[in-house]
């Protein structure tokens, strides 16, 4: 299952939008952690256990989002999101969520380089010319104009 925080999967285009998929898990503190944690925060540095709950809360939600999208027959999920609340003393949710989506791959396109000038005046010193940052801007800009987009309210 690929998954893009954008609005788009790069080098594919969406061919159909499914729905909204979210995972999400409510996990609380341990009691032994947390007093660990408490006297870390007397000497400062990183709270490890609480980065890996995290790290595990987060893997969680997205494989519970993953079962949704692929329920529903998704290639992909762009515009992944979180989100984290406090649910009572000690517990907190984080929630993932995201636009299922059929996706196919685009053709890759080669871009080439125009020819390099060659041509120089025997006993003149070659002028060295800047790319002008106004056109480099114009043909990047044309050219990501020709990249699928996912437009959520068309």
């Amino acid at each position: 299952m690929q998954l893009s925080n954008l609005e788009h999967l790069p080098n594919y285009q969406i061919t159909e939008r499914l729905d909204v998929v979210y995972g999400s898990t409510v996990r609380s503190k341990h009691v032994g952690k947390d007093l660990f944690a408490g006297l870390k925060n007397i000497v400062g540095g990183e709270l490890t256990a609480y980065t890996e709950l995290l790290e595990e809360s987060r893997q969680e939600a997205i494989d519970r989002m993953i079962v949704k999208a692929k329920a529903l027959g998704a290639d992909a999920i762009v515009g992944l999101r979180f989100s984290t609340s406090s649910i009572t003393q000690g517990a907190s949710e984080l929630f993932v969520y995201g636009t299922a989506v059929k996706v196919v791959p685009i053709a890759q396109q080669s871009y080439q380089n125009p020819p390099s000038d060659a041509h120089h005046q025997s006993g003149h010193s070659p002028d060295i010319q800047q790319p002008n940052a106004q056109h480099s801007n114009a043909q990047n800009s044309e050219s990501n104009n020709d990249l699928p987009r996912f437009h959520p309210f068309d």
